[in-house]
């Protein structure tokens, strides 16, 4: 079945309502890969009614029906990951290594969730009347609206759509205009593995316009949305006016407690694979070293060999370890991050520029900056780039302090060999996820989410399932 790069509204490919079109570009080489459709709010309403039409067929098949179509799904997705990892490196830039490992997660959570939605249990609560019996029910919520970020263009929308259409929902999905055709080759393959027109629609556009279409329409019941904290706050305000049900993550800044009993030179070795992964255009990546001072040069000392070897190139060059990032926007902004550490007494160690052997692209030299005080962007943001700053603490309470001095609340990551140590930090990190000697806490039968600022509700696991069902209670009187 060759691949089609178009909206997919009612079972069938279309171009935007106006005529709209979108170039996406190559990171790497600024070369145009594909032209797509660009549309807007007409195009997602037109959408989501085709959603509401499909819903009560959907919904009435039973989990059984419903896992063959996905697991259907999940096998194609494995049995083309190269292929398909192809794809998203063009438009997402990332190492081929890693697009086809996203692929492989994309579908062990259509494969995850196929399974988990046959047990979406109720339960009967003895009562205290002997004439009267109560039962909890869980039922589909409806239409949900889901837009995700480019970063992870397979698994973000994996993990929604999944775990949406195994509850008994329809979706209608918005990805990123940056990365729409990793998504579009997902609905090649949900349609060729059966799933019915209507059940998953895709729409690519404006995401003002879609994102307000979503919160307009009464049978879009829920909007799962992927991406930064000013659109997060914008579909909150939208939200309290339609009492539309949101899931949100927006990012993180995620500190990294490096205690004193650690081997320095060990947890620099994987910090420098863990941290540029994926050009560190990762919500939950580690980004906040907070380093001990007892070990913070050693540290240092041994990291910065280890990140000037890290190779820079297109991702589809099979020697590349980091890729571009999305974008020359996002570029500029790590470069500026950067300079202004540097203004603020920071010690750039390695990188901090754009790499000379790459006249094309955007590429960011890996870097490391030493004594990054807080209150510089590099401690309070979101970096979304190459870079690695490091902060010196003092004790454990200091770097507990630290680390919790900030609005967003993701993930965090503590390395120690002392088990007192580490209940001490991650009972009082203020986060929704922590590592000890992990860098990634998160997989896909267990929830993933944040808090404060980086958002609420959660994502796979068990949890990730029931944010796509209602609760109903049955009271029989006898």
């Amino acid at each position: 079945m060759e691949s089609r790069y178009e909206q997919w509204i009612d079972g069938s490919w279309c171009p935007a309502d106006d005529g709209g079109t979108w170039d996406v570009v190559d990171p790497a080489t600024e070369e145009v890969v594909k032209t797509v459709p660009f549309g807007g709010e007409s195009d997602c309403k037109r959408a989501i009614d085709a959603a509401e039409r499909a819903l009560p067929e959907w919904s009435a098949k039973t989990p059984y029906e419903r896992a063959e179509v996905l697991k259907r799904a999940a096998e194609a997705m494995r049995a083309r990951a190269e292929q398909l990892a192809q794809v998203t490196v063009r438009e997402a830039g990332k190492p081929f290594v890693e697009a086809r490992g996203e692929w492989t997660v994309g579908a062990d959570l259509f494969e995850w969730f196929a399974e988990e939605g046959k047990r979406a249990y109720g339960r009967t609560i003895p009562s205290r009347r002997a004439n009267k019996r109560m039962l909890v029910l869980k039922q589909p919520i409806g239409v949900v609206g889901v837009i995700t970020a480019w970063n992870f263009p397979v698994y973000n929308p994996a993990r929604a759509w999944a775990a949406a259409l195994a509850a008994g929902c329809t979706v209608v999905a918005r990805p990123s205009e940056f990365t729409p055709m990793t998504a579009m080759e997902m609905v090649n393959i949900l349609a060729e593995a059966g799933l019915p027109g209507g059940v998953l629609n895709l729409v690519n556009g404006d995401p003002g316009p879609m994102g307000q279409a979503m919160l307009d329409h009464p049978a879009c019941r829920k909007i799962s949305f992927t991406g930064s904290v000013r659109v997060g706050r914008i579909l909150m305000d939208g939200a309290s006016r339609t009492f539309t049900k949101l899931g949100l993550e927006l990012g993180g800044n995620a500190p990294v407690l490096v205690l004193p009993d650690v081997d320095p030179a060990e947890v620099a070795r994987q910090a420098a694979a863990a941290r540029f992964r994926n050009c560190g255009q990762v919500c939950i990546a580690p980004q906040r070293f907070l380093v001990h001072e007892k070990v913070a040069d050693q540290f240092t000392q041994s990291l910065v060999p280890l990140v000037k070897k890290l190779r820079v190139g297109p991702g589809l060059d099979s020697s590349s370890q980091v890729g571009p990032l999305i974008n020359a926007r996002q570029r500029d902004r790590v470069a500026e991050m950067v300079a202004l550490a540097r203004d603020a007494g920071g010690n750039v160690l390695t990188g901090g520029q754009r790499p000379g052997h790459q006249a094309r692209g955007y590429f960011y030299e890996p870097t490391v900056v030493d004594a990054v005080q807080p209150g510089t962007p590099l401690f309070t943001d979101e970096i979304f780039g190459p870079v690695l700053p490091v902060t010196r603490f003092g004790d454990l309470d200091e770097a507990i302090r630290l680390a919790n001095d900030t609005p967003y609340g993701l993930a965090a990551y503590v390395w120690t060999r002392d088990l007192r140590w580490a209940i001490r930090a991650y009972e009082g990190l203020e986060f929704g996820m922590v590592g000890v000697n992990e860098w990634s806490p998160h997989s896909t039968e267990a929830p993933f989410g944040g808090r404060k600022a980086s958002g609420f509700g959660h994502e796979s696991g068990p949890e990730g399932l029931a944010e796509y069902m209602e609760t109903k209670l049955v009271g029989i009187g006898l």
